[in-house]
């Protein structure tokens, strides 16, 4: 008995970052659970294998409410290209799961205090090349990431609704964007599905003070009035 009690001791300790728990390895565990769990690390940072290029600079970042943002630069070759994506991210005992706006999956699993990152089966990959990502402290990337999700303007603060993730977030004011929803909605007080580029960055709360995350836009976006999420 002590020797099994010893055995998931030490297992705890190697997945610490996604916490102890004697879940089976397919249970995801929901966001909205994270606060029963050891906290994780919000930002890591690397340079992962890349095939035409000299390695692939990516940071990710993790948000409390079970979003993520990533951005990946190419490095080499004519000049850097950058990406940003971003989704819904869950985990189960001993992996993190990351699924973008396009149903894409991406598996990472704890080493130490970095992340590994897996194949797209969710297995090890047998290397010797670096695939881990190390903690660092980051503010969240300004690579524009086109969106689409239900835009609604009402008294003073715009909010906007992302169609895949379902997650809600104030957006940054922008004077343009506003006017064209006005033109959009007529004389009905309702929510406009809204197509634009634009990025996450933190915020002062107009009333608190507080930093939220907030949704700025990067190009002009377009209204479809008739159309939401569905369609």
């Amino acid at each position: 008995m002590k020797k099994a009690i010893l055995s998931l001791l030490a297992g705890c300790t190697l997945f610490a970052l996604f916490g102890c728990n004697n879940r089976g390895d397919t249970e995801m565990v929901q966001p909205t659970q994270i606060e029963e769990l050891k906290p994780m690390h919000q930002s890591w940072r690397g340079v992962l294998p890349c095939a035409d290029c000299e390695g692939i600079e990516t940071s990710l970042f993790l948000e409390k409410d079970g979003s993520w943002v990533m951005n990946q630069r190419y490095l080499g070759g004519k000049g850097p290209v950058a990406f940003g994506s971003y989704g819904n991210w869950a985990r189960t005992a001993d992996k993190l799961i990351l699924t973008d706006t396009q149903g894409e999956k991406t598996w990472f699993r704890a080493k130490g205090d970095a992340l590994e990152m897996l194949d797209r089966e969710g297995n090890p990959i047998h290397s010797q090349l670096n695939y881990t990502l190390q903690p660092v402290n980051a503010s969240l990337p300004a690579t524009p990431m086109a969106m689409r999700g239900m835009y609604r303007y009402m008294a003073d603060a715009a909010v906007f609704t992302d169609c895949v993730t379902g997650k809600q977030v104030a957006v940054a004011s922008n004077a343009q964007l506003e006017r064209d929803y006005a033109v959009a909605r007529g004389t009905e007080s309702k929510p406009i599905l809204l197509v634009v580029e634009g990025h996450f960055a933190f915020e002062p709360n107009p009333d608190t003070g507080a930093p939220q995350k907030v949704l700025v836009i990067n190009k002009k976006g377009r209204f479809s009035a008739n159309k939401d999420c569905d369609d």
